[in-house]
């Protein structure tokens, strides 16, 4: 229906209680960026991504970490999603013009946001 997932940092975690529009982690070895973002967003989410469209991917020579950032579509039922104990507290499902009104201090990264409006130009 065209809305989008935020989660709710853990609390105790660094930008602890803002919401991200990700799911997100360190690769393991020998894991592709695709297969990355597949695992981690079923351990933070519960959803199992049906389709995977890469939006962005950029390097960090500060931290010395490659990010690669993919939107899913899915047809998961709303009220099915699974939270993950340390990571995320809570989640809301909210339509295109919320997210883009979104104030900066209420997310934990303005990337993913950026890049996605990005692809509706």
């Amino acid at each position: 229906d065209g809305d989008y997932l935020l989660m709710q940092r853990d609390f105790k975690k660094s930008f602890g209680g803002l919401w991200e529009l990700t799911a997100g982690g360190s690769a393991l070895v020998g894991e592709s960026a695709v297969e990355c973002a597949v695992r981690e967003l079923k351990e933070e989410t519960g959803i199992e991504a049906a389709e995977l469209f890469e939006i962005k991917r950029f390097r960090h020579d500060g931290y010395r970490t490659l990010y690669a950032e993919f939107l899913c579509v899915t047809d998961w039922e709303k009220d099915s999603i699974t939270l993950q104990e340390g990571e995320t507290v809570a989640f809301k499902w909210v339509r295109e013009d919320e997210l883009f009104s979104l104030y900066s201090d209420k997310m934990a990264s303005q990337r993913t946001l950026d890049a996605l409006r990005e692809t509706k130009k």
